[in-house]
């Protein structure tokens, strides 16, 4: 005889709400509070970088990496330069070629005596070879793992068992990116640290930005990271996975990274790196900055702890005030754009009383989540008639800004996040327009009020929107349908339906857009 399988589901049902009522993380209790370090003055890049903020009374410079190549050689180039604190913060470290170089320089910098201090999300932690379980040995390296699973490197089948059992809270990730180095200079912006960010990998290549900051700014990041570390979901690898501190794994992992580390320098794209940056354009060169009045923006940690939303805990009601400020135009960029029903109706109110709200995402052929895209997918057309203009990105405009021999690249896919008002003001950040960056996930950036800085993001907006790097959706005014408007081989096209994408994304597309989903992308 058969089990009625609505018996077993209702079984299975009530044995994991049990469970879930019985499984909960230790509280991150006992750990040693740490803060930043005063900013150093006793080195060349910290005399630089103060001689230069005092010509600009309580403003500060930033520079903009749109290169993926200067956005890694930067980070190293600081890492070198680090005398006495490195503190970083990352959704993804990942553990690939250009995780092992950061990690390398990172050590370089440790073994100096710079105190070092890496903050990563446990989602998508990967410690293969135990090379972070290594350099948590090191006495000037400490890590610490934000809401991290219950076991350690689990299988497919134990991570979907954890979150069927903690959904609640483990649906709910840190997203902030930054990289302060001796409490002077900052990177940041949309970058996570991994081959897909900087144009090193053989799949996706993001394309996104980040600033350099100098000035008062730097401060209130580094007082943001401390805000997180020493919060209650920051837990210290070493509390979560018993490490050798015999120095052995220390020295395995040193041998490892120098191997991989040699097999990038003898690659293609660290030749490309230094073929398009002979004089060193890096961050801690000498040049230019765009200066501006600047404000570091955070949600606080205790934002994954709330029910409901609480927006005194996150920074969307700053960038709505700086959206209502706008007077003449507006262009965001957000690889994920779910605005839901009431952020429609603003755009719509907004661009109709006047004011050019220019957007642009990711098409279905070149995002990287397609659940993300089902979402847009929803409100596309009700802000296209309502007068947002909106832009997606190719998948193939123009080629990996690095040539290299890691292979080919299955697509170009938009990464960055960033909002220009009035050719002014200025965000550039990790926040996405989605219901997951709005609710759920932590999120950073920078607001800042400077032209030289909104103009340089701008150019990067209007090259992407070009006809042959974007589709532009528009309501056809006959049939009142979507139509998507480019340009192939320099000729005017329009598409129907939404090109360049696989029939199989077409169809995963139809049936995650029919799911209850939007408040989880």
């Amino acid at each position: 005889m058969r089990t009625d399988r609505r018996v077993v589901a209702f079984a299975f049902t009530v044995f994991c709400l049990f469970l879930q009522a019985c499984s909960t993380l230790p509280p991150s209790t006992d750990k040693t509070q740490t803060h930043h370090l005063p900013p150093a003055t006793d080195t060349p890049s910290a005399k630089y970088a103060h001689a230069e903020v005092d010509k600009h009374s309580n403003q500060s410079g930033f520079r903009l990496l749109t290169l993926s190549t200067n956005a890694l050689l930067s980070r190293v180039v600081l890492a070198d330069h680090a005398a006495h604190s490195i503190d970083l913060q990352y959704y993804i470290f990942a553990n690939d070629m250009t995780g092992h170089l950061m990690m390398q320089h990172l050590l370089a910098a440790a073994d100096r005596g710079v105190r070092v201090r890496m903050l990563i999300d446990d989602n998508n932690f990967d410690d293969k070879d135990h090379l972070f379980e290594a350099l948590d040995t090191h006495p000037n390296i400490e890590i610490r793992l934000f809401n991290p699973f219950q076991t350690r490197n689990p299988t497919l089948l134990s991570r979907a068992t954890q979150f069927m059992l903690e959904w609640r809270r483990l649906n709910r990730r840190m997203h902030n990116k930054s990289f302060i180095v001796d409490n002077n200079v900052a990177v940041i912006g949309g970058r996570n640290i991994g081959d897909p960010y900087f144009d090193a990998g053989s799949d996706t290549h993001f394309r996104d930005l980040d600033v350099v900051a100098i000035g008062p700014v730097v401060q209130e990041a580094s007082d943001a990271f401390d805000a997180y570390w020493n919060c209650d979901a920051a837990y210290p690898l070493n509390q979560l996975k018993k490490t050798d501190s015999s120095g052995q794994k220390l020295a395995s992992a040193r041998q490892i990274l120098q191997k991989e580390v040699r097999k990038f320098a003898q690659s293609d794209y660290a030749q490309a790196a230094l073929d398009e940056l002979p004089d060193g354009p890096t961050a801690d060169a000498r040049g230019a900055w765009f200066w501006g009045d600047a404000q570091l923006v955070a949600d606080q940690p205790e934002k994954i702890e709330t029910d409901g939303d609480v927006p005194a805990l996150r920074i969307g009601p700053r960038l709505k005030a700086m959206l209502d400020g706008a007077q003449h135009e507006v262009l965001a960029t957000t690889p994920y754009f779910v605005p839901g029903e009431a952020g429609t109706k603003h755009l719509v109110s907004v661009a109709q009383s006047g004011i050019s709200i220019r957007i642009l995402t990711n098409s279905l052929a070149s995002t990287d989540e397609p659940a993300a895209h089902a979402g847009y997918v929803h409100y596309r057309k009700a802000l296209a008639e309502g007068g947002v203009q909106l832009y997606e990105l190719k998948p193939t405009s123009g080629q990996s800004q690095s040539s290299t021999a890691l292979g080919k690249s299955s697509g170009i896919s938009l990464h960055a996040k960033t909002i220009v008002v009035d050719d002014r003001q200025v965000f550039i950040g990790s926040l996405n327009m989605d219901q997951r960056s709005k609710l759920l996930n932590t999120e950073m950036g920078v607001i800042v009020d400077s032209p030289g800085l909104a103009h340089a993001i701008s150019d990067f907006f209007h090259t992407a929107t070009q006809p042959s790097n974007a589709y532009q959706v528009k309501v056809d005014p006959t049939s009142h349908q979507l139509v998507w408007e480019t340009e192939e081989d320099g000729k005017p096209m329009v598409y129907k339906s939404e090109p360049g994408a696989t029939a199989k994304r077409r169809t995963e597309v139809s049936v995650l857009r029919l799911l209850p989903i939007d408040s989880l992308l």
